[in-house]
């Protein structure tokens, strides 16, 4: 009787399209350390189960997306986006026939590197790393030496190839191998540009008649229309494009337009860099600190600073950090405890 696993393969090669990554294709689903099949999983279900039970993963509830330290619940933290992120990307990849498995697990994975503060920390230790060891921090490199290197303690998840290079190329600049990961690619600005120009209207840092006219008109006028024509101009360029991941010319061109504008009225506004250039001043006071005193940090990052560098450690240590976690730290460190105590 054949297992469940090799069912759910028979099952791919019917539905899925040409252009998905199936998980019995020759070459596919490599792993750097192989490992017997599961009766009931295809490995990148697995890879997605991994992830999620992992503790990087846990961590992003309480870490920055772009409002530092919000006080309410209804902005998105680095949790909220990554499973925005994983919605979006299942509807393309249902709607294209790809490998939703694959696709979800690049998608639950891909920030899993990223620091406390957002991309104000990961500003604050590419300019520490830069200056110790001339090389660069970026969250979606980290993110791949957490799963094969930090997490379980140093054993790593043992993704496979596919889900990793997903996971490394989400980026902008860079392009997966494969359709699912650009389907994350594209799904990853989707979301955070519409999710953060609610956060933005709420926070009153703008407000919805000053978003550009044109990509009101070919977007949508509220962030549900947005994502939905976002969405439709994938799956209905697809086939035209030969299976490229891409928008029609006119929704490009508008989707442009909307993230110049939140670049300039949001990401880079002053209003909300005033703060932002506290929790750079904690980050990198936090990579000081823990450079000269590498003993205390956890034994994991110790083993880490031996194997790696104490600069790489380091990064490595602040860099899964939660924002409460990284501003306790430097509270702890800095402020007596006698006027915590007073305070408090």
């Amino acid at each position: 009787m054949k297992s469940i696993r090799e069912r759910t393969i028979e099952l791919e090669q019917v539905m899925l399209s040409e252009f998905a990554c199936k998980s019995c294709c020759e070459g596919v689903a490599r792993r750097i350390v192989p490992e017997p099949d599961c009766d009931i999983r295809t490995d990148f279900q697995r890879d997605r189960d991994r992830i999620i039970h992992c503790s990087s993963f846990r961590r992003l509830k309480h870490k920055t997306q772009v409002f530092l330290l919000p006080k309410s619940d209804h902005y998105r933290t680095r949790l909220t986006h990554t499973l925005e992120v994983a919605q979006i990307a299942r509807t393309i990849s249902r709607a294209l026939r790809l490998n939703e498995d694959l696709t979800e697990a690049i998608a639950l994975g891909h920030d899993l590197g990223h620091t406390p503060f957002g991309h104000d920390g990961e500003r604050a230790l590419n300019n520490v790393i830069f200056t110790d060891v001339k090389g660069a921090f970026k969250h979606n490199e980290q993110s791949v030496r957490v799963v094969d290197i930090i997490e379980r303690e140093g054993s790593g998840l043992n993704l496979t190839a596919e889900v990793r290079d997903g996971i490394l190329n989400h980026s902008s600049g860079s392009t997966p191998c494969t359709r699912e990961g650009n389907v994350v690619r594209l799904s990853d600005k989707i979301a955070y540009i519409n999710h953060d120009i609610e956060d933005a209207i709420r926070g009153e840092v703008l407000y919805n008649k000053e978003l550009p006219a044109n990509a009101v008109r070919v977007l949508g006028d509220d962030k549900s229309k947005r994502i939905t024509t976002l969405i439709t101009s994938v799956i209905n360029n697809f086939s035209c494009a030969n299976g490229e991941i891409c928008y029609d010319d006119e929704v490009q061109q508008a989707h442009d337009e909307l993230r110049e504008f939140m670049f300039e009225r949001v990401y880079n506004n002053p209003k909300i860099n005033t703060e932002k250039e506290k929790a750079v001043n904690v980050a990198e006071f936090l990579y000081g600190y823990y450079k000269n005193n590498c003993r205390k940090m956890p034994a994991l990052y110790q083993e880490l600073a031996r194997k790696c560098g104490v600069e790489r450690a380091v990064c490595d240590y602040i860099s899964g950090m939660t924002d409460d976690f990284a501003v306790d730290s430097f509270i702890e460190l800095c402020v007596p405890k006698a006027w915590i105590e007073v305070r408090g």
